[in-house]
């Protein structure tokens, strides 16, 4: 397994990643996931402490807070060889504190997600989205003083935008609170919104992404062909609402793709595109998700191989998609001279790219 720096902390997490939101299975969205157990939970860990994958993320409202009770009860007696990273800030419970990053939520939140994952420390605590209502210098306080208490080791977000994430780094410097050093993000062949606004704003933060749904939300798993039926068993016929759009005009030319790059490489659909965002710069971590042992070894296998220039070269012009304003002039040519676009050229790791940036 390759190691890389999350974002500029000097921490070092796996290149793939365990997304833990198939453990519990309770409510219309998750059980739609996967419904894992704590024996099966305890195998899938076993697999990925075996393949060097240590990060395993979940998040309080997965099930209810039941991923982060399976988990822990899977991680018993080896939490020490396992990184946890968990997410809060979404709605939490029905009272009007049961949501958002106030001081009162965090706390009450941070000590909640302890006691279920049966821990006295957040290895990753990130914050799931942005409260526009609670001010920002509240909120970096307050997670500065998790970190102080030993109760988290290093912060990040999910789902800001560039802007959100910038001005909590800005309040962070100016004070001296602990900064973000990662953001958990959408990023697949089927969706590089990422690229556009994101990627820059990491790199130059200091921020590793770790990156979600790196399948699309199931839609690159090799099973959804064109002109077919959605398969059975696939979690789009639940949670398609929830899931993030693509058009099947979009979709069918990257599942050609990847097809013939699969065949080329002799490696599976999911495979290919795991290593794809492996290779994309500021890219610290992918996580996998799986239901069942088969599906977690194919993902596994995402990486100790690297597609070619040529096939990633094949992958970007199949999945290419014009950037809104103000970001196609990277595009167009306009302003490239002094705005390299982040995404260009060969991959480099998020260390790297931090020495670049001068964080």
């Amino acid at each position: 397994m390759e190691y890389r720096y999350l974002g500029s902390s000097g921490f070092r997490v796996p290149a793939l990643g365990f997304g833990a939101g198939t453990f519990g299975g309770s409510g219309p969205l998750f059980s739609a996931w996967g419904n894992t157990g704590v024996d099966e939970a305890r195998r899938l860990v076993d697999l990925c402490l075996e393949a060097g994958a240590n990060l395993f993320d979940t998040a309080d409202v997965y099930s209810d807070g039941e991923s982060e009770r399976v988990l822990g009860a899977a991680l018993k007696g080896r939490r020490d060889q396992a990184i946890i990273s968990t997410k809060l800030t979404l709605r939490s419970g029905p009272g009007p504190n049961d949501v958002g990053a106030s001081r009162h939520h965090l706390l009450r939140s941070i000590d909640a997600a302890l006691q279920r994952l049966d821990t006295d420390y957040i290895d990753l605590l990130q914050l799931h989205h942005f409260d526009a209502m609670t001010p920002v210098e509240q909120v970096m306080a307050t997670l500065d003083q998790a970190v102080r208490a030993g109760k988290v080791r290093y912060i990040g977000v999910s789902n800001y935008s560039g802007w959100q994430l910038a001005k909590s780094q800005a309040v962070a410097d100016r004070h001296g609170y602990e900064r973000f050093v990662a953001q958990q993000v959408y990023y697949s062949l089927v969706g590089r919104d990422y690229e556009w606004d994101l990627m820059p704003a990491g790199i130059d933060q200091g921020v590793g992404a770790i990156v979600w749904s790196p399948l699309g939300w199931g839609r690159l798993t090799g099973r959804i062909r064109r002109g077919s039926p959605l398969p059975d068993g696939s979690r789009l016929h639940e949670t398609a609402g929830c899931a993030p759009p693509v058009e099947d005009g979009h979709l069918y030319p990257v599942v050609d793709a990847l097809d013939a790059v699969a065949a080329e490489t002799g490696r599976s659909i999911p495979q290919v595109a795991i290593n794809w965002l492996l290779q994309r710069p500021s890219v610290a971590s992918v996580l996998v998700g799986a239901r069942n042992e088969a599906q977690l070894r194919d993902n596994l296998g995402a990486v100790g191989w690297s597609l070619t220039p040529a096939q990633v070269q094949r992958l970007d012009e199949a999945s290419y998609k014009a950037p809104p304003y103000p970001h196609y002039p990277y595009w167009n040519g306009q302003f490239t001279e002094r705005n390299p676009p982040p995404a260009a050229g060969a991959h480099r790791t998020s260390h790297d790219l931090q020495a670049r940036s001068g964080v």
